[in-house]
């Protein structure tokens, strides 16, 4: 799955502008409004706020837990993190935040099952600082078109935006960085950038967004690309190009496969 589309909900501008509270629920996740403003968002496709507290550090998985035990039902789980010293006002905001720009992401996505919403219901999470319903699409745009000046510079025409990835040696002389090492250790032909962003206790944005450029260098591919057949390349179609390193290793292993 390429997200690619243009992100819109006119049903989400529609309850921003009728000042509604509630679950929107699309294919791949679920924006919570409070007054028409969007207060938290949840997707399978990115880590939620327990990941990016938790995995960075900044809170010990029991205490997560305590906190959720305790305040769960209640609807209070940030105040009680705040309110019993185990996070800063600040840093929950900003996990918060995070997470809720990045789940919004793939919500606002390309959908094709029903838009639905559930007048009232609330997140656990209770109340923090909740965001314009015209600034989440208008950053989920930003970030598509950010997604998309990304992939544009791959020739790879699998997806592996969504399909498990498998490293590629570097070519000599050619650096990765300690973000991007991390991510390679976890590449490991199972995990997608979904699940490797989890792993890692990264919004799956910007793990997206690295694994474009590593597939743009040569440093990643769809473990599927290494079982099709080696096609070459006519020479005049590499006449009328710039070629990148994906496209070079495309050319040396077409080369390789015909010695």
């Amino acid at each position: 799955m390429r997200i690619t589309a243009p992100a819109t909900s006119p049903m989400l501008m529609r309850l921003a502008g009728e000042r509604a509270t509630g679950a929107l629920l699309r294919d791949h996740g679920v924006l919570y409004l409070v007054e028409g403003r969007v207060a938290h968002a949840e997707s399978p496709l990115a880590p939620g706020i327990d990941v990016l507290l938790t995995a960075g550090g900044v809170l010990p998985p029991h205490g997560w837990q305590e906190a959720l035990s305790q305040a769960g039902t209640r609807h209070e789980v940030g105040r009680q993190l705040v309110d019993s010293g185990q996070v800063t006002a600040g840093e929950l905001e900003l996990c918060h935040l995070g997470a809720l720009f990045d789940a919004a992401f793939f919500v606002l996505g390309p959908a094709s099952g029903p838009t639905r919403f559930r007048y009232g219901v609330a997140h656990w999470l209770g109340r923090l600082r909740p965001v314009p319903a015209e600034a989440v699409e208008r950053e989920t745009r930003r970030r598509r078109a950010l997604l998309d000046s990304v992939w544009c510079c791959t020739d790879d025409a699998v997806d592996v935006d969504a399909a498990p990835v498998v490293p590629r040696p570097p070519a000599p002389g050619q650096t990765v960085t300690g973000r991007q090492r991390a991510l390679l250790r976890l590449a490991d032909g199972v995990r997608t950038p979904a699940a490797i962003a989890r792993a890692l206790g990264r919004p799956s944005f910007h793990t997206l967004i690295e694994v474009g450029r590593l597939a743009a260098a040569g440093l990643v591919e769809p473990p599927r690309a290494r079982d099709s057949p080696a096609v070459a390349l006519p020479v005049p179609a590499l006449a009328d190009r710039e070629p990148g390193i994906a496209l070079l290793r495309k050319v040396r292993d077409g080369l390789e496969a015909t010695l």
